[in-house]
């Protein structure tokens, strides 16, 4: 299930997780980025135990859609041990996002 994060410090969220943490950055305002929803439950689903989805609104927290140079919505950034390893950029189907992650995780 993917989570809407808010916190005090991003590193802090990472570092928490004892899971790769799959980061979906969105904004309300974006119609892609709501299509993404039943998705994510699907990957969250499909990965539970192996991943730890979560949702960040970049309107919320804009300071990290500049750090990880968020350009496009929806973007969803894979962190294993604190570290972005994948990106992947737009609307796609959970199978093709499933595949890319299996591969990473």
């Amino acid at each position: 299930m993917a989570v809407k994060q808010n916190f005090s410090s991003f590193q802090e969220l990472l570092d928490s997780s004892s899971l790769p943490v799959l980061v979906d950055f969105y904004a309300t305002w974006c119609g892609p980025c709501q299509m993404m929803s039943p998705i994510l439950e699907q990957v969250g689903a499909q990965l539970k135990n192996k991943l730890k989805v979560v949702k960040i609104d970049t309107d919320k927290y804009p300071n990290l859609g500049s750090q990880y140079q968020i350009q496009a919505l929806p973007t969803l950034l894979l962190f294993i041990a604190g570290s972005p390893v994948e990106r992947i950029e737009g609307v796609r189907p959970a199978e093709d996002i499933i595949s890319i992650l299996q591969r990473k995780i």
